[in-house]
C-alpha cells in the first residue's frame, strides 16, 4: 500500500514538474514574439534578427540572391510577395549594397529602412501557444481577434525564435487580394505601391539583374 501511495506520488510530481516546464517555454515564446515586435517598431534591427530563426534567413539570403541575378523571365514566376521583395530591395537599395548583403544583413537593413512592415505586429499578438520538443506555435491575434493560422516558432541554440516564413502565405494571399481589387494588372500594382512608398515609381530598371 505504502509503496502504492510513493508511485502514484512520484507520478504526481512529475506530472507537475513537466506542465510548470511546458508553462516556462510557452512563456519564452511569448517573450521571444514580444522582443521581435519591440525591435520591430522601433526599427532596431541588430536587435530583431536576434528573434529570428534560420528558416528566415535562408530566406532572406534566396530573395538576396533573386535580387541579383533574376531576369524578368524568372521573375515573372515569383508568388506576388517574392516579387514585392525582390522590386523592393532592387528600388530602395544601392548595388554596392546589394552586393555586399548576405541574408542577415538584408534583413537587418530592411528592418532599419522601415522595408519590414510594422503593421505585421503592430496591434498584433499571439494567442494559444502550443509547445512540442524544439517547436512551437502561437496563434495569431490581430486587434484582439484570433485568426485561423499560426507563428511557427524553434528552438535554436537554447532559445525560442519565430519562423517568419510561417505566415508568409497568408501575406501572399494578401497582397494578391489587395491586387485583385485594385483592378490593376499585378505588377503594376506593386510599382504603384512602390510609388506610393517611396513617391517615386521603379522603371525598367527593375527587371533587370544586378551587375556583377
Amino acid at each position: 500500500m505504502k509503496r502504492t501511495i510513493r508511485i502514484y506520488g512520484l507520478i504526481v510530481l512529475l506530472t507537475v514538474q513537466m506542465a510548470c516546464g511546458q508553462k516556462s517555454e510557452e512563456i519564452q515564446v511569448r517573450k521571444s514574439f514580444d522582443n521581435y515586435k519591440s525591435a520591430i517598431l522601433n526599427d532596431k534591427g541588430d536587435e530583431a534578427i536576434k528573434y529570428v530563426d534560420n528558416r528566415t534567413i535562408k530566406y532572406y539570403n534566396d530573395i538576396l540572391e533573386l535580387t541579383k541575378t533574376a531576369d524578368s523571365s524568372k521573375i515573372e514566376t515569383l508568388s506576388i510577395l517574392d516579387k514585392l521583395m525582390v522590386f523592393t530591395i532592387r528600388h530602395r537599395t544601392s548595388t554596392e549594397d546589394i552586393l555586399n548583403f548576405n541574408g542577415k544583413s538584408l534583413l537587418v537593413y530592411a528592418i532599419k529602412n522601415g522595408m519590414v512592415g510594422k503593421n505585421s505586429v503592430a496591434n498584433n499578438s499571439i494567442g494559444e501557444v502550443t509547445v512540442e520538443n524544439d517547436f512551437a506555435k502561437g496563434q495569431f491575434v490581430s486587434n484582439g481577434q484570433k485568426a485561423p493560422f499560426f507563428f511557427h516558432f524553434y528552438k535554436e541554440d537554447g532559445l525560442w525564435k519565430v519562423d517568419l516564413t510561417s505566415v508568409f502565405p497568408v501575406s501572399t494571399m494578401a497582397f494578391r487580394k489587395m491586387a485583385d481589387e485594385s483592378g490593376q494588372e499585378q505588377n503594376e500594382f506593386l510599382f504603384s505601391l512602390l510609388g506610393i512608398v517611396t513617391g517615386r515609381r521603379p522603371g525598367a530598371e527593375i527587371w533587370k539583374p544586378i551587375n556583377l
